[in-house]
């Protein structure tokens, strides 16, 4: 029963995923790579508490990140995977100043979140998440990296996993850098495709579609505003599931509104009970009061507009297909 109670205070324990945070925010495993250096050599670079540096980086030496030296700390092996150029989504996901970290501290609101059903972002930084980012670019870009790497691997198995060659026009709707649309349609030569996101995104989506530029066209808009219109299908990737149902009905209202009678709306993303994590989920509630919904939820969804869920592919571990009609 001890057992039971240590592993439970060290699941609950906020210590350790602060530490952490607070590490990477200081560029601590960055500072400390190769010889290392003395807390107090490092305290008064950064303006710190050399005490209160100590004690950060006692932990750190416990948890791997860092190991002592005759001198004071240096960056183990294992902690190396937290320097910015590890090129593996943790700074982003950690750093305080960037999107992926800020938005980790709507956590603390998750008491909120579950009574309330909001969003938890608002109550903490006094702003929801999609204003923050147009309020401060570095939140923006660091957002549109974050979204480019978390598709960027499954890309080749979301091209591949459907028949994207059956369109001839595709619309991607708040398609972030272009990654997804350049890929189908180089995989895919006659057909063309629209992207449409907000500026400054949809300015750097157009460096990314250059090599299929003469298929591609960029809208920078608001997917609240109406659609290119007259598509055979609008691809929506990761978008419904950072909304509430008020937002996603929105969302799909534009779809259906630009789209013919035989054209198709196209929904990407994790589906509760299928491809979506339980921590992920809550993520989604206390950033931005929305949810990896089930099928049924989708099919309820679709339905309020006239759409017909017709078939669910499983295009990678974490992410589905939906295909409307």
């Amino acid at each position: 029963m001890h057992e039971d109670v240590a592993e439970i205070r060290k699941l609950a324990g906020l210590a350790t995923p602060m530490a952490l945070r607070v590490a990477v925010t200081l560029g601590l495993p960055d500072r400390l790579r190769g010889d290392g250096a003395g807390t107090e050599e490092v305290a008064a670079e950064l303006g710190l508490s050399p005490v209160a540096l100590g004690l950060l980086l006692n932990h750190l030496a416990t948890l791997g990140i860092v190991e002592r030296v005759p001198h004071g700390y240096r960056t183990t092996g294992y902690g190396a995977a937290l320097c910015t150029d590890a090129d593996n989504g943790l700074t982003n996901f950690l750093h305080l100043d960037l999107a992926g970290g800020r938005a980790e501290l709507a956590f603390v609101e998750l008491l909120h979140s579950v009574t309330t059903g909001e969003a938890g972002y608002a109550r903490h930084h006094g702003r929801d998440f999609w204003a923050d980012l147009a309020g401060h670019p570095h939140l923006r870009e660091s957002f549109d990296e974050q979204m480019t790497r978390r598709l960027r691997e499954q890309v080749p198995a979301i091209v591949a996993g459907y028949d994207w060659g059956r369109f001839t026009t595709i619309v991607d709707v708040g398609g972030g850098r272009g990654t997804l649309l350049a890929a189908i349609l180089a995989a895919h030569p006659r057909l063309h495709g629209h992207l449409v996101d907000l500026d400054p995104t949809a300015t750097e989506a157009r460096q990314t579609l250059r090599a299929v530029a003469g298929r591609a066209r960029t809208t920078a808009a608001s997917f609240f505003d109406p659609l290119p219109p007259g598509a055979d299908a609008y691809l929506l990737c990761d978008i419904l599931h950072d909304w509430d149902d008020e937002h996603a009905h929105r969302i799909l209202a534009r779809c259906v509104e630009a789209l013919p009678p035989a054209g198709r709306v196209l929904v990407v993303e994790p589906v509760g009970g299928r491809r979506a994590s339980t921590e992920f989920d809550l993520a989604m509630l206390t950033i931005f009061g929305g949810r990896e919904r089930r099928v049924e939820e989708f099919e309820a969804l679709g339905s309020a507009h006239g759409l017909v869920l017709g078939t669910v592919t499983d295009l990678t571990g974490q992410r589905c297909l939906l295909e409307f009609r």
